[in-house]
Protein backbone atom coordinates (compact mmCIF):
# COMPACT_ATOMS: atom_id res chain seq x y z
CA UNK A 1 0.00 0.00 0.00
CA UNK A 2 2.97 2.32 0.43
CA UNK A 3 3.18 3.35 -3.23
CA UNK A 4 -0.58 3.55 -3.63
CA UNK A 5 -0.96 5.80 -0.58
CA UNK A 6 2.32 7.67 -0.95
CA UNK A 7 0.53 10.82 -2.14
CA UNK A 8 -3.26 10.40 -1.89
CA UNK A 9 -5.89 13.06 -2.36
CA UNK A 10 -8.36 12.76 0.50
CA UNK A 11 -11.69 14.56 0.22
CA UNK A 12 -13.44 15.55 3.44
CA UNK A 13 -16.98 16.81 3.90
CA UNK A 14 -16.93 18.08 7.49
CA UNK A 15 -14.99 17.72 10.75
CA UNK A 16 -16.65 14.41 11.71
CA UNK A 17 -15.91 12.94 8.27
CA UNK A 18 -12.34 14.25 8.52
CA UNK A 19 -11.73 12.58 11.90
CA UNK A 20 -13.21 9.28 10.68
CA UNK A 21 -11.14 9.39 7.49
CA UNK A 22 -7.94 10.21 9.36
CA UNK A 23 -8.50 7.27 11.74
CA UNK A 24 -9.09 4.92 8.81
CA UNK A 25 -6.13 6.20 6.80
CA UNK A 26 -3.57 6.54 9.61
CA UNK A 27 -2.57 2.84 9.87
CA UNK A 28 -1.93 2.75 6.12
CA UNK A 29 0.34 5.79 5.94
CA UNK A 30 4.08 5.86 6.24
CA UNK A 31 6.05 8.85 7.50
CA UNK A 32 6.97 9.80 3.94
CA UNK A 33 3.36 10.12 2.82
CA UNK A 34 2.02 13.46 1.67
CA UNK A 35 -1.74 13.70 2.05
CA UNK A 36 -3.52 16.32 -0.03
CA UNK A 37 -6.67 17.08 1.92
CA UNK A 38 -9.42 18.55 -0.26
CA UNK A 39 -12.70 20.21 0.65
CA UNK A 40 -14.91 20.86 -2.36
CA UNK A 41 -17.28 23.80 -2.23
CA UNK A 42 -20.06 22.94 -4.64
CA UNK A 43 -20.92 26.08 -6.56
CA UNK A 44 -24.46 26.48 -7.82
CA UNK A 45 -23.44 27.44 -11.37
CA UNK A 46 -25.34 30.73 -11.56
CA UNK A 47 -27.96 30.01 -8.89
CA UNK A 48 -27.70 31.17 -5.30
CA UNK A 49 -25.20 29.14 -3.28
CA UNK A 50 -26.40 27.17 -0.24
CA UNK A 51 -24.07 29.06 2.11
CA UNK A 52 -21.70 32.01 1.88
CA UNK A 53 -18.13 31.51 0.76
CA UNK A 54 -16.94 32.58 4.21
CA UNK A 55 -19.13 29.96 5.90
CA UNK A 56 -17.86 27.25 3.56
CA UNK A 57 -14.22 28.25 4.11
CA UNK A 58 -14.70 28.17 7.89
CA UNK A 59 -16.34 24.73 7.56
CA UNK A 60 -13.37 23.54 5.47
CA UNK A 61 -10.81 24.85 7.97
CA UNK A 62 -12.58 23.02 10.80
CA UNK A 63 -12.46 19.81 8.77
CA UNK A 64 -8.76 20.30 7.96
CA UNK A 65 -7.95 20.96 11.63
CA UNK A 66 -9.90 17.87 12.74
CA UNK A 67 -8.03 15.66 10.24
CA UNK A 68 -4.61 16.96 11.25
CA UNK A 69 -5.39 16.75 14.98
CA UNK A 70 -6.53 13.14 14.58
CA UNK A 71 -3.28 12.21 12.79
CA UNK A 72 -1.34 13.97 15.56
CA UNK A 73 -3.31 12.07 18.21
CA UNK A 74 -2.30 8.73 16.69
CA UNK A 75 1.29 9.93 16.05
CA UNK A 76 1.31 9.61 12.26
CA UNK A 77 3.97 12.00 10.93
CA UNK A 78 2.54 12.43 7.41
CA UNK A 79 2.76 15.75 5.62
CA UNK A 80 -0.69 17.25 5.09
CA UNK A 81 -1.45 19.83 2.42
CA UNK A 82 -4.91 21.42 2.32
CA UNK A 83 -6.93 23.00 -0.45
CA UNK A 84 -10.42 24.34 -0.82
CA UNK A 85 -11.68 23.59 -4.33
CA UNK A 86 -14.61 25.45 -5.91
CA UNK A 87 -16.50 23.47 -8.56
CA UNK A 88 -20.04 22.90 -9.78
CA UNK A 89 -19.39 19.14 -9.56
CA UNK A 90 -17.87 17.66 -6.39
CA UNK A 91 -16.44 14.57 -8.11
CA UNK A 92 -14.83 16.64 -10.87
CA UNK A 93 -13.41 18.94 -8.20
CA UNK A 94 -11.82 16.00 -6.39
CA UNK A 95 -10.25 14.58 -9.54
CA UNK A 96 -9.13 18.05 -10.64
CA UNK A 97 -7.27 18.38 -7.35
CA UNK A 98 -5.85 14.87 -7.78
CA UNK A 99 -4.44 15.84 -11.18
CA UNK A 100 -3.03 19.09 -9.77
CA UNK A 101 -1.26 17.25 -6.95
CA UNK A 102 -0.14 14.33 -9.15
CA UNK A 103 -1.87 12.05 -6.64
CA UNK A 104 -1.22 8.33 -6.39
CA UNK A 105 -4.86 7.63 -5.44
CA UNK A 106 -8.04 9.10 -4.04
CA UNK A 107 -8.79 7.71 -0.58
CA UNK A 108 -12.05 8.19 1.30
CA UNK A 109 -14.47 6.59 3.74
CA UNK A 110 -17.87 6.17 2.07
CA UNK A 111 -20.70 7.64 4.06
CA UNK A 112 -23.68 5.46 4.80
CA UNK A 113 -27.09 6.00 3.40
CA UNK A 114 -29.72 4.34 1.34
CA UNK A 115 -31.20 4.89 -2.06
CA UNK A 116 -32.64 8.29 -1.15
CA UNK A 117 -29.25 9.65 -0.07
CA UNK A 118 -27.70 8.20 -3.21
CA UNK A 119 -30.28 9.97 -5.36
CA UNK A 120 -29.81 13.25 -3.51
CA UNK A 121 -26.02 13.18 -3.75
CA UNK A 122 -25.95 12.23 -7.41
CA UNK A 123 -24.36 8.88 -6.58
CA UNK A 124 -21.03 10.55 -5.83
CA UNK A 125 -19.45 7.43 -4.35
CA UNK A 126 -20.31 5.44 -7.46
CA UNK A 127 -18.93 8.21 -9.65
CA UNK A 128 -15.72 8.40 -7.61
CA UNK A 129 -15.12 4.73 -8.27
CA UNK A 130 -16.20 4.57 -11.91
CA UNK A 131 -15.40 7.93 -13.55
CA UNK A 132 -11.66 8.19 -13.25
CA UNK A 133 -8.30 6.94 -14.38
CA UNK A 134 -6.77 7.00 -10.90
CA UNK A 135 -6.95 4.29 -8.24
CA UNK A 136 -9.64 4.90 -5.64
CA UNK A 137 -9.22 3.46 -2.16
CA UNK A 138 -12.44 2.98 -0.23
CA UNK A 139 -11.36 2.91 3.41
CA UNK A 140 -13.28 0.93 6.01
CA UNK A 141 -15.20 3.00 8.50
CA UNK A 142 -13.22 2.88 11.77
CA UNK A 143 -14.81 2.16 15.12
CA UNK A 144 -15.76 5.43 16.80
Amino acid sequence: MTDLLGAPVVPVADDEDARMTARALAPLLEGTATVSLVYVVEKAGGAADKASVEQRELHAEKAFDAFEQTLDDVAVPATVETEIVYDTDVVEGIFGAAAEYDATAVAFVPRGGGTLLSLLTGKRTERLVTENDLPVVSLPSPES
